[in-house]
């Protein structure tokens, strides 16, 4: 005789939690540090940039909240009791976080499309497609969230399996095409400045791994999500996407010094006697280095 009930097996359930929980609050560590450097190296920083900055790290801290608790709930509070992983439904911070990273990305995705915007000297047709891109992924999350929260176990998971294929689908789509515009309008832009070709380079290089690295984790939770939409091991890879987005948007603000080849406004402000450093910089003896956010004309206007 079979039995009634077949045990999970814990390798893709309650393991891919506990890994997916380290690997993810090593990431917010890394988040931690960029916030914090960002705020050190960019003190006279635009108030917008700093304000965004503090909102995603204060999302993915409910984020990883949300995560460590759904860990407490199945492997403490449930020790030794399968049950919610099979025949209950799923924990409502599990739900729930997929909601926050998808804000999350959705943030991060839309600052980068204005980047194209500026980079692709206004296009509104690309970008307007990006934008709709990014509300329609953050919209079709919102409704998966609202149809798990009925789900009856995760064994029914199947049935919101279009929603998160379409939400995540969307989301590959979108870090390719805005890695694509990128390294297009650069590309464009160093033919136009061939004595920037190493500021250039730098950015595609940027641009390139920054949608290669989120494209990468994205396509690979919706090809497990399809293939395996009944365990863990593609929200594992869910818990380290949404702070992939975070990470590589703090580190697009402090690169800018480094991108420039030049301090901060109040780091010249405190060198004016470096002979290194100043404030008045000749167009026939140095290029110009915009902000990665801005275009080469507008930072000639503001110059």
């Amino acid at each position: 005789m079979s039995d009634q009930f077949d045990p999970p097996s814990f390798d893709n359930t309650l393991g891919a939690l506990l890994v997916g929980f380290a690997v993810s609050a090593t990431a917010f560590g890394m988040l931690t540090i960029q916030l914090f450097t960002y705020y050190r190296r960019f003190p006279q920083d635009k108030v917008a940039y700093k304000t965004l900055a503090a909102l995603i790290w204060l999302l993915s801290f409910v984020d990883q909240a949300f995560v460590g608790y759904a860990v407490y709930f199945y492997t403490i509070t449930n020790y030794l009791n399968p049950l919610p992983l099979t025949t209950e439904k799923p924990q409502w911070t599990l739900i729930l976080q997929m909601t926050l990273g998808a804000i999350v990305g959705g943030i991060v995705k839309s600052c980068f499309t204005l980047r194209v915007w500026r980079f692709s000297y206004r296009n509104w047709w690309l970008t307007g497609t990006l934008f709709l891109m990014v509300f329609a992924q953050l919209g079709t999350a919102t409704v998966f969230t609202v149809e798990s929260f009925h789900l009856s176990s995760f064994s029914r998971m199947s049935t919101v399996k279009p929603l998160g294929t379409f939400s995540l689908a969307i989301g590959v789509a979108t870090d390719m095409i805005i890695a694509a515009a990128l390294c297009f309008y650069l590309q464009k832009m160093r033919s136009s400045h061939p004595t920037a070709d190493s500021m250039v380079n730098t950015l595609i290089v940027y641009a390139v791994n920054t949608g290669l690295l989120t494209s990468t984790i994205s396509l690979s939770t919706l090809i497990l999500f399809n293939t395996m939409p009944t365990n863990f091991i593609f929200i594992c890879m869910y818990f380290v996407l949404s702070k992939l987005y975070a990470i590589s948007f703090l580190a697009a603000l402090n690169t800018r010094k480094i991108i420039r080849g030049r301090g901060t406004d109040y780091e010249r402000r405190k060198n004016t006697s470096s002979s290194i450093i100043t404030e008045s910089i000749e167009p026939s003896t140095q290029l110009p280095m915009p902000n990665t956010l801005e275009t080469y004309s507008e930072y000639h206007q503001r110059s």
